[in-house]
Parts: C-alpha cells; sequence; structure tokens
C-alpha cells in the first residue's frame, strides 16, 4: 500500500522535508499504524515523533483519531502541538 504523508510546522523541520510517497506494509492500516512505521525507520522521523506527545493527524484533510484507517493511496498529514494567543 503506498500513502502520501505530509509534514506541519516543526515536524516538517525536524524531518527536512513538507512530505514523501511511502510505501507501507500491511499491518499500517491506521493513523496510527502510519505513524509507528514512520518512527520504525529510525532517525530523523524517531526523535521528530517521540519527542512529542500528541501529534494530530488528518486522512485525506479530515482530522482524524489513532484508529482512522488508512487505505491505498490515502494522504495522511501529521502535525505537532501548536498554541496561539
Amino acid at each position: 500500500m503506498q500513502v502520501k504523508v505530509l509534514y506541519f510546522a516543526s515536524l516538517r523541520d525536524k524531518i527536512g522535508k513538507p512530505g514523501e510517497m511511502m510505501d507501507l506494509l500491511g499491518d499500517a492500516s491506521t493513523l496510527a499504524g502510519v505513524r509507528d512505521a514512520l518512527i520504525a525507520r529510525g532517525e530523523p522521523w524517531d526523535s521528530a515523533f517521540r519527542n512529542l506527545k500528541r501529534i494530530r493527524g488528518a486522512v485525506n484533510q479530515e482530522m482524524a483519531e489513532d484508529d482512522a484507517a488508512v487505505k491505498d493511496g490515502d494522504e495522511v498529514a501529521f502535525f505537532p502541538p501548536v498554541t496561539g494567543g
């Protein structure tokens, strides 16, 4: 399965690119599974994701929970926590 992964804000800075196409194994069929597959790649994904307490995600431009299904051809985006004033 192949998905498009997008990184925003500090995740983009830490990983060094705004996004990429990623081939996933069958067990990475949820938003959490995609995140875990990225962490398993090692650096820079490991430290970019593990150092954040809460990472928001979206599937096909809709905010989603960790158990949201991810299918072949989907777009997955990750956002670090942000504050505003």
